[in-house]
């Protein structure tokens, strides 16, 4: 354990931080979860309404520094290229 001030307030920050981020992730992941459902129920309407809902939450995540910001452009690239392709099939 921290003996100095400033230490034990990092280890504070750091568990507040670290919740902040973990629900972030949590939430895109359930977002992203809810999109790939709709993509395999083959609903094209839906799974449209589902990415548009889903990519601010995504974009968010990249801003605050939870994932990386190419990890969510290749993320929403491919899901959308999957929804594209529900069209064809």
């Amino acid at each position: 354990m921290a003996n100095i001030a400033s230490a034990r307030k990092r280890i504070r920050q750091t568990e507040r931080r670290t919740a902040r981020n973990t629900a972030r992730r949590s939430r895109m992941r359930t977002f992203i979860k809810k999109v790939e459902a709709a993509i395999a129920s083959g609903n094209k309407d839906e799974a449209n309404a589902a990415l548009k809902a889903a990519q601010p939450e995504m974009q968010r995540a990249a801003t605050k520094g939870v994932i990386h910001g190419n990890t969510i452009a290749r993320k929403i690239s491919r899901l959308s290229a999957r929804i594209k392709a529900l069209a064809t099939a």
